[in-house]
């Protein structure tokens, strides 16, 4: 009991000892809150109480020329009122840094306010290159990310620093240097140059092959588009070191043993070493090129009811027991899937199956075609025309925004962009869009120059000399109109003919265009006088179908003979008329390329009748068609057939409408060579009946690739003649022999840097002895 009694006094001790002294105190700041007169408390700090120094009461932006302070404020991620934190003025900092508009920023603290001092990044007032002679500014331009008024930073520089280097590379100038200068301009503006030395170019020493068994280095070297170092390539830069280009050598390898049935080829490794000099790269090429196969049997599935199987089956080029080549399963591919598109599958999908047998080496092919997800063009994209605007590529396109897509209009839009023959190049690619029923069209084209200056001059049998001049713009300030204005000087003419089309006309695909023309032929040498025509006209076309165009025209002019010779006047007579025509020309082009055919056929017919006024009346018919064919990869055999005959109506053909045929129309003849003519004056009658046909193949030449030079054996046959004869007065003698002529000979076409070039050496074979030859004939041209 005693015990317990104790316990409880120290209990009681304890308590009060602890806990009065606790409960005074609270009692205190009980009071203390209710106190009349008594402060407030400061804001908590962390779980307890906040000094009220600690809340931004202010931010302060020093230091801004052209930007305002609001701005600035918006990057930072705290604002007036905030609690200050370290962490978010630190990424206040990182914000303001990311926006590449600061050289520098500190953030310092006064008090309760925030001050933000800055240093604005320069404009740029200009950017210009010095010591660049291999790329021009231009170039340099279109690589660079900084431009004129836009900010200045230290990163950007030194980006475009290294895209310039890369650039340099690509022309094969390793050594190449660049250095960027600042000049500095009042308004925080600066000028910024960039010192470029280019170095010498870096060529290719020697180019090899390990692992070749098939064919030779030396055949090898010609499939890839990178080239040794030679003398005799000064106007090319395939010898010149690219990366990018060594990567597209890999590709042509591949492509070129697939083709020769090499299935399991591949390409280990290309390097480049350069040499201890740094004047050369040595390039290595290993390879492995596996097994040669042959194609197995070929067949084509479907499901598709509409589809005729024994016609699809025709259409298979991977024929059993040819040697493989992967380029004739991507061909069949392209067939099948424009058939099927033809038979209103517009979505089909060709998939080709190929079982390859190690062991047999066969490999047999099954073509798979089934209606794949209907498909809408989201969006059509066009790069590369720094030139020719936008609408003139878009109008040439079988599908717009929003129409079902389809691979056969997508064919079709592509060949018609080709046609326009404004472009180097054109690649048409499709690419997924936003949502799994949409597809992108991607044209990309390179410019090529549409600007001509011909100029023309050949040696005939008789030594003369024939010289012409023309000046042709065929995409007149983008626009895809033609304008021609020749100014003609030689001397057999003087001609002035301004000639300007619109292809869309209205905004349509109609073809409007006029004529302009005034011409002084001299035909002292050929016929005897002399001919002056002034005129005008104006022609009209539109399509009949997709691969079929027709133009009308009419034309009204004045025509004279004058300064006849005493011999002439035995057979043309001095005349003053005006001759009205109407006529038209139709056009049918079922080719498979519209620049290099190397496939299917095209058809001219024209026709012309004068009688619509004036006073000269005749019909006359002209027919040209020709037809091409890929005999195999290098040669190519083209064949045309050119025939034309004019008739008076009421009256005899006047001489300066016949046929004048020799020169360009008939090889190894010279200009009205060939045909009717009076012998005692040796004057050129002209031929109211003519057909020539001309068949050539083209061959390999065994000259280097790079040189882009083309030769071809041709010969021409062709007969000319009838001549009306009832108004000529008293001739000793008139030849019209309706005989046929044969001439021969080769043809060297040069796409040189500066031009088109041509000669043609031709021998007469079969001709009459009142003929004009031509051995030799020369033309040349440059673009702009």
């Amino acid at each position: 009991m005693r015990r317990m009694t104790r316990m409880m006094d120290k209990r009681y001790s304890l308590l009060t000892t602890t806990m009065l002294p606790l409960a005074c105190a609270c009692s205190l700041v009980g009071v203390a809150l209710w106190a009349p007169g008594a402060h407030a408390v400061e804001p908590a700090i962390g779980s307890f109480q906040l000094a009220a120094s600690d809340v931004i009461s202010n931010i302060v932006v020093e230091g801004n020329q052209r930007i305002e302070p609001e701005t600035v404020r918006s990057y930072m991620v705290f604002k007036q009122g905030d609690v200050y934190d370290d962490q978010k003025v630190d990424e206040s900092l990182k914000t303001l840094f990311a926006t590449g508009l600061f050289a520098d920023v500190t953030i310092r603290r006064e008090g309760n306010r925030l001050i933000v001092a800055i240093a604005e990044n320069p404009v740029i007032n200009r950017v210009a290159f010095e010591g660049n002679n291999a790329v021009n500014d231009d170039a340099l331009e279109t690589e660079v990310q900084l431009k004129p008024r836009t900010i200045y930073t230290r990163a950007k520089v030194q980006g475009d620093v290294q895209r310039i280097v890369d650039v340099m590379r690509r022309s094969g100038r390793f050594s190449a240097t660049v250095e960027p200068k600042v000049i500095q301009l009042p308004q925080n503006r600066v000028d910024l140059v960039f010192e470029i030395d280019e170095g010498p170019v870096t060529k290719i020493g020697g180019i090899n092959f390990i692992g070749n068994q098939e064919f030779s280095d030396g055949r090898l070297r010609e499939i890839i588009a990178t080239s040794e170092s030679a003398w005799w390539k000064f106007l090319s830069s395939s010898d010149n070191y690219d990366p990018d280009r060594l990567a597209f050598d890999r590709e042509l390898l591949r492509r070129h043993y697939l083709s020769e049935g090499f299935a399991d080829f591949q390409v280990v490794s290309a390097v480049a070493d350069l040499s201890r000099d740094g004047e050369e790269f040595f390039i290595t090429f290993t390879v492995e090129e596996g097994e040669q196969y042959t194609f197995g049997p070929s067949q084509v599935t479907t499901e598709l009811d509409k589809l005729d199987i024994d016609k699809l089956n025709s259409l298979i080029l991977t024929l059993e027991g040819d040697t493989y080549d992967a380029g004739l399963i991507d061909k069949t591919v392209d067939a099948l899937t424009f058939e099927a598109g033809t038979k209103g599958y517009a979505f089909s999908e060709v998939r080709p199956r190929v079982r390859r047998d190690k062991e047999t080496l066969i490999a047999a092919v099954t073509y798979r075609i089934t209606e794949g997800p209907r498909a809408y063009v989201e969006r059509i994209n066009i790069d590369g025309n720094l030139r020719t605007l936008d609408r003139v590529i878009r109008r040439e396109m079988r599908m717009a925004e929003g129409d079902a897509f389809n691979r056969v209009l997508l064919e079709r839009s592509e060949k018609s962009i080709r046609a326009l023959g404004f472009f180097a190049a054109v690649e048409v690619t499709e690419e997924p869009g936003s949502a799994p029923d949409q597809t992108i069209i991607n044209v990309a084209v390179q410019e090529q120059s549409t600007g001509e200056l011909s100029l023309g001059f050949g040696f005939s049998s008789t030594d003369s000399a024939l010289a012409d001049i023309s000046l042709t713009e065929r995409n007149f300030m983008g626009k895809g109109q033609l304008l021609r204005l020749r100014l003609a000087l030689s001397g057999t003419s003087q001609q002035i003919d301004m000639r300007f089309t619109e292809p869309y006309f209205l905004g349509r695909d109609l073809v409007a265009g006029l004529d302009l023309f005034g011409v002084e032929n001299d035909f002292q040498d050929e016929s005897g006088f002399d001919e002056r025509v002034t005129g005008f006209g104006f022609r009209f076309g539109f399509p009949l179908s997709e691969n079929g165009r027709i133009l009308t025209r009419y034309a009204l002019r004045r025509e004279e003979i004058t300064n006849l010779t005493t011999a002439a006047q035995a057979f043309i007579r001095p005349r003053d008329e005006i001759k009205s025509t109407v006529g038209y020309t139709y056009y049918l082009d079922r080719r498979n390329d519209p620049v290099v055919p190397t496939g299917g056929w095209d058809l001219e017919i024209d026709q012309e009748f004068a009688g619509a006024g004036g006073s000269v009346r005749y019909i006359r018919n002209e027919i040209t068609a020709r037809t091409y064919y890929e005999i195999t990869d290098e040669f190519l055999a083209s064949l045309r057939l050119k025939a034309g005959a004019i008739e008076g109506i009421g009256q005899d053909v006047n001489i300066s409408d016949r046929f004048f045929i020799g020169g360009s129309d008939f090889r190894g003849f010279e200009r009205s060579g060939v045909g009717p003519r009076d012998l005692v004056s040796d004057n050129a009658l002209g031929a109211q009946a003519f057909a020539v046909g001309s068949a050539e193949v083209t061959f390999p030449n065994f000259l280097p690739e790079a040189l882009d030079i083309t030769t071809s054996l041709f010969t021409d046959v062709g007969i000319v003649g009838t001549a009306d004869q009832d108004d000529i007065g008293t001739i000793v003698r008139v030849e019209d022999d309706l005989t046929p002529r044969v001439t021969a000979g080769i043809s060297v076409y040069w796409q040189s840097p500066f031009g088109p070039v041509r000669v043609d050496l031709s021998q007469a074979i079969k001709k009459e002895e009142y003929d004009k030859t031509e051995a030799f004939r020369f033309s040349a041209g440059t673009r702009f």
